[in-house]
């Protein structure tokens, strides 16, 4: 299974902002630990292209962003204080998934280590968010006619806002987010189908509703590729989350997800998204476990 990684996805961030997000290189580190993935498995995205890029979002602010030219305010709201080396990571990000989506149209199942920046507009960044990756990945798949109808799952314990917004007028994309109501962002965005999970849900409702979306979902758009946003800031560690699933609900979580491509029999390309906790190892085991389940039902 190939794994698109960097280690700029860690080095690039400002300081400040490495400690929470060191998963990003504990992650690949532990799955080649116990043989899920190899040294082969590993695939380096370089920088995306600007045209590519431009078919999710806007020129003027694309020119800005990757020119630095963004205010105070702006860098504030996206969560970072922008720099050279904060940009080229986003761009390995973006280029990471839309590799790990060309890769998953031959061999069904490929991820990356980081991604799933569904807070990023196509014209402005947010919460840590700069430029939407599987926005970009998804437009590249249309545009090239390698997919005609395309699902998002996005299970972050966030909504995927800029993701529904960036695809509120499509036809062809299905948007799917399933999130805490009362968490960020404080102003939702309208997906094509929305799950607001009340503050405290344990594994038993969280898996009925998931099984029971998915089932709506499929009965009336048929996707030929699919995206996943695996954040695992669900799980009751991450007390910011506000929900309260188990390491073992959260991987239920994901088998729902890969029994549904498996059924479908079409393409997916996983994106880590959020998940940040007191306890590092807990968000570890929640992230390698997305990838034990992909390699079970998929491979």
């Amino acid at each position: 299974m190939k794994v698109a990684f960097r280690q700029e996805y860690v080095q690039a961030l400002p300081d400040g902002h490495r400690f929470p997000m060191e998963k990003y290189d504990l992650l690949p580190k532990q799955l080649l630990h116990e043989g899920a993935i190899n040294h082969l498995d590993l695939i380096s995205p370089e920088e995306i292209e600007t045209e590519l890029i431009l078919a999710a979002h806007d020129l003027k602010y694309v020119d800005r962003l990757v020119n630095l030219q963004l205010s105070e305010r702006e860098q504030k709201v996206s969560g970072f204080p922008h720099n050279k080396a904060l940009i080229k990571r986003e761009l390995m990000i973006m280029e990471g998934t839309r590799m790990c989506a060309e890769i998953a149209m031959k061999e069904k199942v490929a991820m990356n280590i980081a991604g799933g920046t569904h807070h990023a507009y196509s014209n402005r960044g947010e919460g840590f968010c700069l430029l939407n990756d599987q926005a970009i990945a998804a437009k590249w798949l249309l545009n090239k006619a390698f997919a005609e109808k395309i699902l998002i799952i996005d299970l972050d314990v966030h909504q995927g806002n800029g993701t529904a917004s960036i695809f509120s007028k499509s036809s062809q994309v299905f948007t799917f987010s399933m999130h805490g109501k009362n968490n960020y962002p404080l102003k939702k965005e309208l997906s094509n189908l929305d799950v607001e999970l009340l503050d405290g849900v344990k594994d038993e409702e969280y898996l009925f509703l998931l099984e029971k979306s998915l089932d709506k979902i499929c009965k009336d758009f048929i996707p030929d590729f699919i995206f996943y946003q695996s954040g695992v800031d669900v799980i009751e560690t991450h007390k910011l989350g506000r929900l309260a699933l188990t390491l073992d609900g959260c991987r239920k979580r994901d088998r729902k997800v890969f029994e549904t491509v498996r059924q479908l029999n079409v393409p997916v390309v996983c994106s880590m998204g959020g998940g940040y906790s007191p306890q590092i190892k807990h968000i570890i085991e929640a992230h390698a476990n997305t990838f034990r389940e992909a390699q079970l039902i998929l491979l």
